[in-house]
């Protein structure tokens, strides 16, 4: 490739890579110039570890020809199983051991080289094989994001020629630059979900971060707490107690999101969420919604536990209503995206009033009158009380207990939670 389409392919990925263009698109934009410009690519494929709760990393692929590949691809842990020995005979694998940067695989005569995917290369008539490592150092590295992963291919007999070598060597490391840049924006969006919640996050990701910066919304507002986990808890080994928490976690944070709720936090083993928008009707039957796909997740869940031989629980919820506070509350360097007011501290006292009632699931008046005219006819009131720290009494409703035996209308709650 002549210099200046060579700086021109290096200005178009320093503005992409500044618009902030997705990976795929980068590598795709990226193998078609080269192509445009002679040199003969015939695959590409770049892939950088992350910081993510489920996946070690992010791969993208571009080949020549119409293929079933997605053109991006997730990739779990490779410590252990398959994945950690396919890693192990991996060319990206042997040049960190050996400290390489660059190695060069003649495709055409790759018989006996033990590496994976190369002799799959080679059948699909791919010639010459060239991979990079480019390591970001100890200030540019994160997590395990440390390095920067590729390799080209090209189907000429001939292979890769030394003026082709010299431009992808210049060229790789800044589509590398580039795809960093948009993987760390999108570790940036996955801890901030992760650990705020999807919708504080992307508030404090549009710039939302200043102390003090909240704003009065209305919200159904939802507590749960597991039903005798501290007794659990004192009953089992220590390296048990975290998976303990993790599953029935796991079991309401599913139901609140799938329902189009946002976990705002974890509370030891209580749970605080709320549910928005601008029909609030709708937003009082999504958190019931959310409730009842709760009480299915726990009840696969206890089931396999029980299978397993481990102890298991169920929940007490709370609902109520009301306006919130929500924003940054905190110290200028240590603040917490969630929601204050009394509302809050309502709603955990009437959770908290479950174990006093016999109930696993309470709602204030308040959640009650939200409703629409059908969904208060699944609501009976459980009388009146005094909530510990709350000036007022308040009238408490539950889901009418007549739901367990009568088919029909359990079925025609079903409905109404998915109108």
């Amino acid at each position: 490739m002549e210099l200046t389409p060579r700086l021109n392919l290096m200005n178009w990925l320093v503005g992409q890579g500044l618009t902030g263009v997705p990976e795929n698109e980068l590598l795709r934009g990226f193998c078609e110039r080269c192509c445009a410009e002679g040199l003969d690519l015939s695959r590409g494929l770049v892939f950088i570890d992350t910081l993510h709760p489920i996946y070690e990393g992010r791969g993208f692929r571009w080949t020549d020809t119409e293929t079933n590949e997605s053109d991006a691809f997730e990739y779990g842990s490779t410590a252990e199983g398959d994945a950690a020995r396919n890693w192990r005979r991996s060319t990206f694998f042997h040049m960190l051991e050996h400290g390489h940067d660059e190695m060069q695989i003649d495709l055409a005569e790759c018989e006996k080289l033990d590496f994976s995917q190369i002799d799959e290369l080679a059948s699909k008539g791919h010639r010459h094989f060239l991979a990079f490592v480019h390591r970001f150092g100890e200030t540019g590295a994160l997590g395990q994001m440390d390095c920067f992963y590729s390799y080209w291919t090209t189907r000429r007999d001939r292979g890769f020629t030394e003026p082709e070598l010299s431009s992808l060597r210049d060229l790789v490391p800044i589509l590398g630059l580039a795809i960093k840049s948009a993987a760390q924006v999108d570790i940036a969006r996955t801890l901030g979900r992760v650990y705020l919640g999807r919708d504080a996050a992307d508030r404090v990701l549009r710039g939302r971060i200043s102390r003090g910066v909240t704003e009065r919304i209305n919200a159904v507002l939802w507590y749960s707490d597991l039903r005798g986990s501290t007794g659990i808890s004192e009953s089992i080994g220590p390296g048990e107690i975290i998976p303990f928490l993790n599953d029935y976690a796991q079991a309401s944070i599913e139901a609140i999101h799938d329902a189009g709720g946002d976990v705002l936090k974890l509370i030891g083993d209580g749970v605080l969420a709320m549910f928005t928008g601008e029909d609030m009707a709708a937003a009082h039957r999504a958190a019931l919604n959310a409730e009842h796909r709760f009480r299915k997740n726990i009840a696969k869940l206890n089931a396999r536990r029980s299978q397993e031989g481990r102890p298991v629980t169920t929940a007490y919820i709370g609902l109520h209503v009301g306006e919130v506070y929500y924003g940054n509350i905190g110290s200028d360097d240590r603040l917490d995206f969630t929601v204050v007011g009394p509302a809050v501290n309502e709603v955990s006292r009437i959770a908290s009033m479950c174990r006093s009632i016999d109930r696993e699931f309470l709602a204030s008046t308040e959640f009650r009158a939200g409703l629409d005219t059908t969904g208060r006819r699944y609501m009976v009131s459980t009388g009146r009380y005094a909530l510990r720290g709350i000036g007022r009494a308040q009238e408490l409703y539950t889901l009418d207990p007549d739901m367990a035996s009568n088919e029909a209308m359990s079925g025609s709650y079903e409905r109404y939670l998915m109108s």
